[in-house]
């Protein structure tokens, strides 16, 4: 056999081997407070107020599909708003 041949039949091999392998994909988040995979929307949580001196915050969260993982599970994203509203 040549070089070539050699060559080419070491290419087809590896290429075959490299196809014939599916790899599942493993989504998770290191953050789950923040992002997270697949599922329904999670629950919003309710509005907070906190103290912070001579004003307080009022704290919402909001989640949001922000796209999806090429198998199809939703991503989900948290947006916080903070707002200065007076003390009670």
């Amino acid at each position: 056999m040549s070089y070539r041949q050699i060559c080419l039949l070491l290419l087809v091999g590896s290429l075959s081997t490299g196809c014939s392998q599916v790899i599942k994909p493993n989504y998770s988040s290191t953050k789950p407070d923040i992002m997270r995979v697949g599922g329904d929307t999670p629950s919003e949580p309710e509005t907070t107020t906190e103290n912070v001196g001579s004003f307080c915050l009022e704290v919402s969260d909001n989640w949001h599909q922000d796209g999806e993982t090429p198998d199809g599970q939703a991503l989900w994203a948290k947006d916080t708003a903070r707002k200065v509203i007076p003390c009670e």
